[in-house]
C-alpha cells in the first residue's frame, strides 16, 4: 500500500490546477459522471501515521466534498441508477455515485450520517472471507508485525532473508518489502498461511488489535435495510483474481453472490474486483464477472465515466477519494477529466 508515484501525481494535479487547464477542459473531457471510491471514513484512525493512512479520509472532508460536487452540478445517485444513466449516455446531467470497498465499520458509524445529511447513496462491496475472519486484512497485519519487531526473517524456497525493522525509516522499507513478498512471491492461495506463519515466528497474535475494524453480519444486515445503501460483492476471499486459476477465479466471482444472499437475504448485482489494478484484473476476469450475471463491475483504474462505458459495464473506472488527495481542489481536477488520459497512457475511455 506504499505508493512511490504519489509525488508525481500530486505534481501533475497541481500543474493542471494552477495552469487553469482543468476548469477549461471539463466541458470537453469531464464525461457524464464519476464513481467515487472510498475505503475508510473516520475522524479517529487507530494509527494516524500509518503507512496505510491513505486509505482513510475524514468525515468532514466527505461532507465538504459532497457539498462541493453538488455545487458543481453533480447529482448523487445509487449505483443502480448510475448504470442506467450510463446506458442512456448520461442524459439528465452529470452524476456521481459513491462506493466503498471492504465494509469498514466506520462506513456505518461515521460516513453514513454524512450521506444521510446529503441524501447521497452508497454501494459497499463485501468480501465474506474478511467478515468471517477467514481472511486477514493483510496490509494492516503486516504493519502491525513490523511495528512490534526490530528484525524479521523470511524463508522462501529454502532460503532465509533478514529484514531490518529497527528504525522508522527501516520499518517503512520493511512494510514495502513484505507487501511485495506477500503479493508477488507467495502464491495467492497460500497468503493466509504465510502471513500467519510469519506472525507466529515472532509471537504476534493476528487479530488481537483489529476488533471491530470491519462490520459484522448483523451490522451489514442493518445496512442492507437502509434506503441509501446497496451491498455489492468483493469476491469471497479478496484475492488477486489474475493470480488464480480459471476455476478458482470463477468461484471467487460467482459463488460470492450465493454466499451474500444466504447471509444478507439479497443477491448482489454489482462487483468490485479486489485491488482492481492492471496486475489484478484484465479481460479474462471481466468476462467472468459478465458470465456471473452482475449488472456492473468496477476496477480501481483512474477515470471519469463517458457515454462509451455503456459497452464496458464490467470494467468501470473510479475516482479514488483517499488521504493522499484530501483536497477539494485535487478532486475537482480529477473530475474535470484532464487527469484521465494522463493516468492511462492517453486513453479517454478507461476500461482494462
Amino acid at each position: 500500500m506504499i505508493d512511490g508515484g504519489d509525488a508525481i501525481r500530486k505534481l501533475a494535479l497541481n500543474l493542471a490546477r494552477y495552469s487553469g487547464l482543468a476548469p477549461l477542459a471539463r466541458p470537453f473531457v469531464g464525461g457524464i459522471g464519476a464513481i467515487l471510491m472510498l475505503h475508510r471514513v473516520t475522524a479517529t484512525p487507530e494509527k494516524p501515521n500509518s503507512v496505510n493512512r491513505h486509505l482513510n479520509i475524514a468525515p468532514t472532508f466527505l461532507d465538504r466534498l459532497i457539498l462541493d460536487m453538488k455545487g458543481q452540478g453533480y447529482t448523487f445517485v445509487s449505483l443502480d441508477e448510475a448504470i442506467e444513466r450510463i446506458k442512456m449516455g448520461g442524459k439528465g446531467g452529470q452524476f456521481a455515485t459513491i462506493t466503498a470497498d471492504d465494509a469498514y465499520r466506520d462506513n456505518m458509524t461515521e460516513a453514513l450520517p454524512i450521506l444521510e445529511k446529503h441524501g447521497a447513496p452508497i454501494a459497499i462491496y463485501v468480501a465474506p472471507g474478511l467478515i468471517d475472519g477467514a481472511v486477514d486484512l493483510w496490509w494492516d497485519v503486516i504493519e502491525d508485525i513490523v511495528d512490534t519487531s526490530s528484525r524479521l526473517t523470511l524463508t522462501m524456497g529454502g532460503k532465509s532473508t533478514t529484514i531490518d525493522c529497527s528504525t522508522q525509516g527501516r520499518k517503512i522499507q520493511a512494510v514495502a518489502r513484505l507487501n511485495a513478498w506477500l503479493t508477488l512471491e507467495v502464491p495467492e492461495e497460500e497468503q493466509g498461511a504465510a502471513l500467519r506463519e510469519l506472525a507466529r515466528s515472532i509471537g504476534f497474535k493476528i487479530g488481537s488489535g483489529r476488533q471491530g475494524t470491519l462490520m459484522n453480519w448483523d451490522e451489514l444486515r442493518t445496512m442492507v435495510a437502509h434506503p441509501l445503501v446497496t451491498i455489492g460483492a468483493h469476491t469471497i476471499n479478496h484475492r488477486n483474481l489474475k493470480r488464480l486459476s480459471e476455476i478458482d477465479a470463477r468461484h471467487e466471482i460467482g459463488d460470492v453472490r450465493r454466499v451474500l444472499k444466504e447471509k444478507l437475504g439479497e443477491e448482489p448485482r454489482h462487483l468490485a474486483y479486489p485491488y482492481g489494478y492492471a496486475s489484478a484484473v484484465g479481460c479474462r476476469e471481466v468476462g467472468f464477472a459478465r458470465d456471473a450475471g452482475y449488472a456492473s463491475a468496477v476496477t480501481t483504474r483512474h477515470g471519469v465515466l463517458r457515454a462509451e462505458h455503456a459497452g464496458f459495464l464490467h470494467a468501470l473506472p473510479r475516482i479514488s477519494v483517499n488521504g493522499r488527495y484530501q483536497s477539494l481542489a485535487h478532486i475537482r481536477t480529477m473530475l474535470s477529466g484532464i487527469t484521465t488520459p494522463l493516468a492511462n497512457a492517453g486513453k479517454m475511455v478507461v476500461t482494462v
